[in-house]
């Protein structure tokens, strides 16, 4: 195997050489790489076996490096799944290899991926979510027939309640995005992630059809969105957002049914609802009503100094009460300060 270490970001055709390979995802894009290295200066390190001009291997990596947190090299930051790409174990086990031998170097803590279903058997995962994906046809009533009775119902009440929905790729409907992804983070007691990572996700993902924002209207007024990705034959939810005080009008449900139905007609063929915390029960009786394929998405990280697997300690937070205490500018001040620490 002949490795080169690759910079997405400057690769020319690098999207084009993804889609020789039929287990990328949006995630292996250079615009998603683009995002995380202009958000947070991250450092991207794609070990990369190309041959025949066809993409053979892939080990995304972002070099990551933090006074708080330490340096690790993360495939990838902020990304809810993203498998190498090996022909066999014996081609992952000679590409890791090579990330453990750079990552010595570099003096990384470890190196964390987020799932890959040839991982050695003797590897535990650091941490475990669920994932869920559903088939997607162009009739649209085949796609709707695998919906639970309690999703369509919400469906059709968000329809009678007068809530429009609306696809966009303006930085606009963005900004808008972003406003209430901060109420809903501080809801949850969580910082959003800092405007200038959503700003980029428009500059190298909306702008570029790589993916849209659907906004959900009632009386003029934004009350849900979110935000979704794609790329060749796949789309994926990333990220919601809603105002508490309208969650009885059932925005949420008519939002992805619109982002749903849009994807079908445009020709992808499996829809992700990302990944989703395995005792999150609200959240996951959400993306259960839609008749998805429910699997576990692993994820897992080497220590270079023990080299060996290691989890992740057990009871940590993903909630903190001082946040929700806290007003919007300083939550915002707060994402801008530490999320470049936690990819």
């Amino acid at each position: 195997m002949n490795i080169e270490i690759i910079d997405p970001c400057k690769y020319p055709g690098w999207n084009d050489l993804l889609l020789t390979n039929k287990n990328c995802s949006f995630f292996h894009t250079s615009n998603w790489a683009k995002v995380l290295k202009e958000s947070y200066n991250y450092k991207p390190c794609y070990f990369t076996w190309i041959k025949n001009g066809k993409l053979s291997a892939l080990f995304p990596i972002m070099d990551v490096r933090s006074f708080l947190t330490g340096s690790r090299g993360v495939s990838l930051p902020f990304t809810d799944y993203c498998q190498p790409i090996t022909c066999d174990n014996d081609c992952f086990q000679e590409i890791f290899n090579e990330v453990i031998k750079y990552g010595k170097k570099a003096r990384w803590k470890y190196i964390e991926w987020r799932d890959f279903k040839g991982i050695p058997r003797d590897a535990i995962p650091s941490v475990s979510y669920y994932g869920h994906t559903l088939d997607l046809s162009p009739d649209k009533q085949k796609v709707l027939s695998s919906f639970r009775s309690g999703t369509k119902r919400n469906i059709n009440k968000a329809v009678k309640e007068g809530i429009d929905v609306e696809l966009c790729h303006s930085l606009e409907s963005v900004r808008e995005f972003y406003r209430l992804n901060c109420i809903t983070r501080k809801y949850h007691g969580l910082p959003s992630q800092p405007y200038l990572f959503f700003k980029k996700v428009h500059e190298h993902i909306i702008s570029m059809k790589k993916g849209f924002v659907a906004l959900a209207y009632h009386s003029k007024n934004v009350i849900a969105g979110a935000v979704y990705f794609h790329f060749g034959e796949k789309a994926i939810y990333k990220y919601g957002a809603s105002d508490w005080d309208y969650q009885h009008l059932r925005p949420n449900n008519l939002v992805m049914w619109e982002a749903i139905k849009s994807c079908a007609q445009n020709g992808f063929e499996r829809f992700s609802f990302g990944r989703t915390d395995l005792d999150h029960e609200g959240l996951l009786q959400f993306k259960r009503g839609w008749g998805a394929k429910e699997e576990t998405i692993n994820y897992y990280k080497f220590d270079l100094t023990k080299s060996a697997f290691i989890k992740d300690p057990s009871g940590i937070k993903t909630s903190y009460s001082f946040f929700q205490k806290l007003p919007m500018p300083l939550l915002k001040l707060a994402g801008w300060l530490f999320y470049r620490h936690v990819g």
